[in-house]
């Protein structure tokens, strides 16, 4: 059922939201469409992986944390941080983790992940194929197949520690990554219960733009632009980069002065992000142009769903569709006077004590 935290979005013109829907795709789709070569501060190293404590949030003392890796069915070896409850005994409940699209470990799923350990769960924070301190080659490249896959590996993981139930494993996906837990979910039988905080649909967004307001014509140029730029990468032997993620020129539209404002600043800054002032290929977003992730939410069910998003976030179109695409058990949990980003970090905005609830009560010991 409906979270009594639901409440109704407030009226607005038509004209009013088609400006803003029109002013915030222009900027997203030419920052996924520019063909330009590779800058000097898109030449990514190769991945190393570091053992010191590098997050965005402080280290809890009421956990063990742990770096681990493990390896995707594509072979592609993904770097993690599992955190487990210091009074734990027993098999237990357990958590994969990730997100934002463009972030890493150090930064929301891994704060996701520490403080749900606090509360008892043994979770995994980990970075998605092609990224972080994930390997996989180029670097910064996203794909909805091998990404739904990545949660897959990480419940691979889980399930073979000797202190995890593998029955009752669940997973959390933030923004970008939470279309794709929903979709792992469909798939993955495996996966008990499910949790997507602050939603992106990434297939809709890159494919339809925001409120679904790109036009045939329009979407057909990209693709055009798209395929041209395939001819220059080949040519090159490597793939060229889009411009540097969440670099504010003035007057963008306000979510993406709050993306900055989270990726650009030490609140959520962290140098292997995307996201902080890096840059996906820029033909990252072909497979996601005709690759719906959220065909198969009604087979979620009989497992629960439980959604999440900001009162104010401009993205919260995506979790009301999505519930509405859902089958029971499901909820929406709308966070009053929230923005996109404020469930990425802000402690008193994240509803913690809701997520430990749906954990708890569907992630019971079986009887």
């Amino acid at each position: 059922m409906k979270s009594n935290n639901k409440v109704v979005t407030p009226e607005a013109s038509d004209m009013a939201r088609r400006s803003l829907f029109k002013t915030t795709i222009t900027a997203i789709t030419a920052a996924n469409v520019a063909i330009m070569t590779t800058s000097p501060a898109m030449a990514l190293p190769a991945v190393k992986r570091t053992d010191k404590w590098d997050k965005t949030f402080p280290q809890s003392d009421k956990v063990q944390h742990q770096k681990v890796t493990f390896k995707n069915r594509y072979g592609i070896t993904l770097a993690a941080d599992l955190y487990q409850p210091k009074s734990a005994s027993g098999k237990q409940a357990a958590l994969a983790v990730a997100g934002p699209f463009g972030a890493v470990k150090e930064q929301s799923s891994g704060l996701y992940a520490q403080t749900l350990a606090e509360r008892g769960f043994f979770t995994l924070a980990f970075d998605p194929s092609y990224t972080g301190e994930s390997s996989g080659t180029p670097r910064n490249v996203a794909s909805p197949d091998i990404n739904i896959e990545d949660f897959s590996a990480a419940v691979d993981y889980l399930g073979l520690l000797p202190s995890v139930d593998r029955e009752r494993i669940g997973i959390i996906g933030i923004c970008g990554w939470g279309g794709m837990a929903l979709s792992a979910a469909a798939v993955d039988k495996r996966i008990k219960a499910v949790v997507a905080s602050t939603m992106y649909d990434m297939t809709r967004v890159m494919s339809k733009g925001y409120n679904d307001s790109v036009s045939l014509e329009q979407r057909t140029q990209t693709l055009e632009q798209l395929g041209q730029q395939r001819w220059s990468d080949a040519e090159a032997g490597k793939p060229a980069y889009q411009p540097p993620y969440n670099e504010l020129k003035g007057g963008e539209a306000q979510f993406l002065v709050e993306y900055a404002d989270y990726y650009r600043t030490p609140r959520g800054f962290h140098p292997r992000a995307v996201n902080s002032g890096n840059a996906w290929t820029i033909t990252t977003p072909l497979p996601f142009m005709n690759l719906p992730i959220l065909s198969y939410i009604q087979e979620i069910a009989p497992r629960p769903i439980l959604l999440v998003h900001g009162e104010n976030a401009h993205s919260r179109y995506f979790s009301e569709t999505a519930y509405e695409a859902a089958a029971e058990p499901k909820e929406l949990m709308i966070i009053p006077g929230a923005v996109h980003t404020d469930l990425y970090d802000q402690m008193n905005k994240i509803p913690f004590d809701k997520l430990t609830a749906f954990f708890q009560h569907y992630l019971a010991i079986p009887a």
